[in-house]
C-alpha cells in the first residue's frame, strides 16, 4: 500500500510541475507562431522549430505521465468503475472524464499541427498551421485543468 501512495504521489506531483512547464512552453509557442503569421516572418529552425518540437515534446510526454496517473489514483478510472457515470460529483467527473479526454484532444490537435507545418515551404503557413492548432490546445488545456488543486 506504501508503494502505491508513494508511485501517485510521485505521478501526480511529476504531472503538475510538467503541467507548468507546458503551459509556459506552449503559451511561448503559440505567441512565437501567431507573432511570425502576422508579421510574415521566415521560419527559422534555430528558433521557431526547436520551440514548437520542445511544445510538443512536452505535451507528448506529459499526456504519458497522466494517462499512467490515470491509471493508479484514485481519482482516475478507479472511481469510474466504482461509482458509474451517474454518481460522480462535479469535481470527480472533471478529474476522471474531462481533463482526461479534452486533454487527449489537446495533444491530438497539437500533433497535427505540428504535422500539417512540416507540409509548407512558406513560414506564414506554418506559423499558421502552429498557432491555430497549438493555441486550439493550450485553450482546451486551460479549459479543463483542475485549478481547485492547483492552488488549495
Amino acid at each position: 500500500m506504501e508503494e502505491y501512495a508513494l508511485s501517485h504521489q510521485l505521478a501526480l506531483s511529476l504531472h503538475s510541475y510538467l503541467a507548468y512547464i507546458v503551459i509556459a512552453v506552449l503559451f511561448l509557442a503559440v505567441g512565437n507562431a501567431t507573432l511570425g503569421w502576422l508579421n510574415n516572418k521566415m521560419f527559422l529552425p534555430q528558433k521557431d522549430f526547436r520551440l514548437s518540437l520542445f511544445a510538443l515534446i512536452l505535451t507528448h510526454l506529459m499526456l504519458l505521465v497522466g494517462l499512467a496517473l490515470y491509471f493508479i489514483s484514485p481519482n482516475g478510472f478507479y472511481v469510474i468503475q466504482e461509482f458509474g457515470m451517474g454518481g460522480l460529483s462535479s469535481a470527480a467527473r472533471l478529474l476522471a472524464v474531462e481533463h482526461p479526454f479534452v486533454n487527449i484532444l489537446a495533444v491530438v490537435l497539437i500533433t497535427i499541427g505540428w504535422s500539417r507545418h512540416k507540409k509548407f515551404m512558406e513560414g506564414q503557413k506554418k506559423f499558421k498551421s502552429i498557432a491555430i492548432f497549438y493555441g486550439i490546445g493550450l485553450l482546451l488545456i486551460l479549459s479543463r485543468n483542475p485549478w481547485g488543486q492547483w492552488f488549495s
